[in-house]
């Protein structure tokens, strides 16, 4: 154990020399070590310092870049695009009303009155929430028009948010699968529709859509349990009242 010596101790013998010669020679090298290696720290940081600035300037700019992005190109053009929107959205919803349907399909697609329609506005804003809003507008409007080949390839590009729930972008692109008699993908898509979000609203419309389909598909084991799930747990809604006479003609089918 290490003897505590008071400050202006003096050695007396010979062997307690030795000790305190020792200890200065080892307190010499610690210190010298640890200046050695500042200065090698020093030089490093002086050899390498355009580096590390570069380094740090390059993070700063794209940092700033970011913010400035955000600030002044992401928001203004997000603010433009729903701008040009507004026109195309009104000839979407009164098509939607049945006033001449058609061509205001048609004019909500490619647009009208020197504004954008959603065609465009998918092309010109795509990543902003305007533009993916774009591709659900234009993908409805093909699928009224009876274009189900674009309208898969539009609602299959939007992602799905708060506003436009999935279940309901999920079963309008099985619709235009069972238009185009692709049954099987019809089916699929119908499934993930009910399957996305349950509710006493989209659940027993895709059930049912699904069950009619796995018929048709001579899937009557499937078709069965999605109408049973239907009067099990949907029975208050419109589809329940179809319900009995559908599950009677599987039974008989599978017998």
């Amino acid at each position: 154990m290490a003897t505590y010596k008071k400050r202006g101790y003096k050695p007396k013998t010979k062997k307690e020399k030795e000790v305190v010669v020792e200890e200065h020679s080892t307190t010499a090298d610690v210190f010298n070590t640890l200046d050695e290696g500042a200065s090698k720290t020093e030089e490093w940081f002086v050899k390498n310092q355009k580096y590390i600035v570069g380094v740090i300037a390059a993070i700063a700019i794209v940092v700033l870049g970011y913010m400035g992005y955000n600030k002044f190109i992401a928001e203004p053009h997000q603010k433009e695009a729903m701008n040009d929107m507004y026109q195309a959205r009104t000839y979407f919803e009164e098509a939607a009303n049945g006033i001449s349907s058609d061509s205001l399909y048609n004019m909500a697609l490619n647009g009208g009155n020197g504004k954008f329609g959603m065609v465009d506005i998918a092309k010109e804003y795509s990543g902003t929430p305007a533009g993916n809003l774009a591709n659900y507008y234009a993908g409805i409007s093909y699928l009224n028009l009876k274009d189900y080949e674009k309208a898969i390839s539009y609602l299959q590009e939007f992602t799905s948010d708060a506003s436009i729930p999935d279940p309901i972008v999920k079963g309008a692109i099985g619709d235009a699968f069972v238009q185009l008699e692709q049954y099987k993908d019809g089916l699929d898509y119908y499934e993930k529709a009910f399957k996305a979000n349950v509710n006493d609203y989209t659940t027993p419309m895709f059930l049912m859509k699904a069950a009619r389909i796995a018929i048709r598909l001579g899937e009557n084991q499937k078709a069965l349990d999605y109408l049973k799930r239907i009067d099990n747990e949907f029975d208050s809604s419109t589809e329940a009242a179809q319900v009995d006479v559908l599950i009677g003609m599987v039974e008989a089918k599978m017998q």
